[in-house]
This record gives C-alpha cells, structure tokens and sequence, in this order.
C-alpha cells in the first residue's frame, strides 16, 4: 500500500494578537531578529511578533490606518504606509523608534522593497506609484497612474513594475527608470485583480483575480495569459514557492490554495477562517501566517 502524500502545508502555531479592534492588514519579516511585524489597520498600531516564542512582544501606537509594512535589512529600517493620512513612517528595526516621515498626499497602501537600489516604492491615492529613498526620507519620483494601486511588483532588474488597477481592470506596466507608465494589459472576462506575485527570474506573474475567483499565469513580455484555474474567493495574497514549484494563495473566505506553479493544477485546498485575508511568506522557511478581520479593499 502507498505512503500518503505529506500535507503540503501544516499548521505550526496560532499566535493570539491580544485585544485588537477591527481588521489587520498587511505584514513583514525581520529575518535575523525573527520578528513579524503587523499593520493593524483598524486599532492604528503596528504589532511586533517575537517569533521565536510566539507572542506580542510591542505594540506601537499612534498611527493611521496602517496598510502596508516592509522591512528594510540594509538600513535596518521598519516602514509603514498609513492609509489615513498617506504617510509613510520609517522606524529603526531595533528599537522601534521613529526616525522620519514621507507625505505622500493620500491612501499609502502596498510597499515594495527594490533590493537591487534599496529604494521602496508606494502605491497611494486614486492613481500614483511613489519612489522613496529610506535613508534620506526623500520621495524621489510619484509615477501617475489611472486609478488607485493595489498589489503590484518589481522585476528582478529593477527596470519595470507590474501593477494591478482593479478600478480600471488593468494591469498596468510602468517603466520605472522613466518615471510612466509604457503600457495597460486588459483583463477580458476578470475582474477585481488584487494580488499579485512574480517569478524571480522576471518572466510569470501570477495574479489572483474576485471577478470570478480565479488564479492565472501571465507572460510578463506581453500579458498573456499563460494558465487559469477557479480559485477561492475573496483573494488577497500570493506568493511564489520556486524550491516547491508551488503557489499559495490566501483568501478572505477562509482558505489557503496551493497550485503547482508550472500549469496550476490545483494541490491543496487548506481551510482557515472566514476573513482570514493577509498572509506573508519567508525565504528562509516556507512558513504563512495568517490574519482574519474584517474585508479590506485589498
């Protein structure tokens, strides 16, 4: 009789936020200090997880509607987009203690970390993609766009990003070392684009579509679409496992899918919790740690 097959993910812990209003948002690593910091949108405050014994260690207040988080190793620096007032505040990773502000006018939401120039890059307001510098605290460039961005990535030669725009059911293309937007994919029959997660050689996107639940492939020279499969609803996070060549995707009604990332045949269907929307994956250990809460805008 043959061996089942191992789970392709297992649950390792459930680390408890402690008394938290309303939803969490998105979240980062601090490899060395292994710590987990999360954006708490509702309750205006970041969490710091000690991974290593599984609680909240700190908790720091004070903030507006935090969205996006991203830790930045070179530096050393935490950054958090506030939704409320569209600033960016930038931490020292140690201690936590503040050491600047970006204004970047509106609704700061996703954050990227371009590891090539150590440069972060900012979705905000109805339509702009803000290139900041985190030593200096300098917006170096705001790149207009026809609506409000949602996930979006950098390829791994740091000449293009790709960028969801739900509003205008477009993936937009934008060439970064110019400062615009050189190209719109349309999105045929989908809708409501917004996760999104890219191969590290440059040539696959994968997005996750509401519009109906779908997970699918693009080319990233082109925007076609390579493979598509029914996903589950309510998606809101995506990542690539290339050691695995797997996919996992997070969804708001309360599942983790796993797709092999060669044709998207789907592997795992693992059940969560209804609202269980943000999830963020380590390099150094293919580990998803899950937040439920209300239904963000994405």
């Amino acid at each position: 009789m043959a061996a089942e097959s191992p789970a392709p993910l297992v649950l390792e812990a459930t680390i408890p936020l402690g008394k938290v209003s309303g939803r969490i948002d998105h979240m980062a690593v601090d490899l060395a200090r292994r710590r987990l910091f999360v954006a708490e949108f509702g309750n205006d405050s970041l969490a710091v997880v000690d991974l290593a014994v599984g609680q909240v260690v700190r908790q720091v207040a004070g903030l507006k509607e935090p969205q996006g988080v991203v830790h930045v190793p070179v530096r050393d620096l935490v950054v958090v987009a506030n939704g409320g007032d569209g600033s960016l505040d930038f931490f020292r990773a140690g201690d936590l203690l503040p050491v600047g502000r970006v204004e970047l006018g509106s609704d700061a939401d996703n954050l990227r970390l371009d590891s090539g120039t150590g440069r972060i890059f900012a979705g905000h307001g109805e339509g702009g993609l803000a290139v900041v510098e985190p030593t200096s605290r300098s917006k170096l460039m705001d790149i207009p766009l026809t609506a409000h961005p949602e996930g979006f990535q950098l390829a791994a030669d740091g000449r293009r990003a790709f960028v969801n725009l739900p509003d205008a059911r477009q993936i937009a293309v934008v060439d970064v070392a110019v400062g615009r937007q050189e190209a719109a994919w349309p999105l045929g029959g989908l809708g409501s684009n917004f996760p999104m997660a890219i191969e590290r050689n440059g040539k696959r996107l994968a997005v996750a579509f509401r519009a109906p639940p779908t997970v699918a492939l693009l080319d990233t020279e082109n925007g076609q679409v390579i493979a598509r499969q029914p996903s589950c609803g309510d998606a809101d996070d995506l990542f690539f496992d290339e050691r695995r060549l797997r996919i996992y995707l997070s969804c708001g009604e309360g599942a983790l899918e796993v797709f092999a990332s060669g044709d998207l045949r789907r592997i795992a269907r693992i059940e969560t919790a209804p609202g269980a929307h943000r999830a963020v994956r380590s390099r150094a250990r293919p580990a998803l740690c899950r937040g439920a809460g209300q239904a963000p805008r994405g």
